[in-house]
């Protein structure tokens, strides 16, 4: 399986500061996240059951990245997703997803893994991969039946 992402890889990047707590490199997968379980696009992997994790997120008692940490072992596989989920990951996550995060929550920090874990920064973010999402989705131009 081809990971999407995990969140040991970005320990060793230069932007990852010393005194970071670790957590902090999964915080741009926790969102991305946490909008699939909100959209309905995360799916059941072989032998896992999210079910109570999946709705603590939806409740907002745990973050994604608390979920991405706690029960997905820090690492997102693009089978995680539902198949319409996963069409979207693949096309999305590597090419734009980074670039849309660090417009949207990094401007005016040092580094990419100083954005805080809130619910209120998922919000920011969620609304610009919705929008990427929305415009996935639309048929093209030409298919107007």
């Amino acid at each position: 399986m081809k990971k999407l992402d995990d969140a040991s890889w970005h320990l060793d990047n230069e932007e990852f500061r010393d005194g970071l707590p670790e957590e902090n490199a999964a915080t741009h997968i926790g969102f991305f996240v946490a909008w699939a379980i909100n959209k309905g696009l995360w799916g059941a992997s072989p032998g896992t059951d999210w079910t109570a994790a999946v709705q603590r997120v939806r409740e907002r008692t745990i973050t994604g990245r608390t979920f991405l940490l706690e029960e997905c072992d820090g690492k997102l596989f693009p089978e995680m997703f539902t198949d319409e989920g996963c069409a979207f990951a693949n096309k999305y996550y590597d090419r734009i997803y980074t670039k849309d995060y660090y417009d949207t929550l990094v401007v005016g920090l040092a580094s990419g893994y100083m954005v805080a874990d809130s619910w209120e920064n998922y919000e920011r973010i969620a609304e610009v991969i919705e929008q990427r999402y929305a415009f996935a989705k639309a048929r093209p131009w030409w298919k107007f039946w």
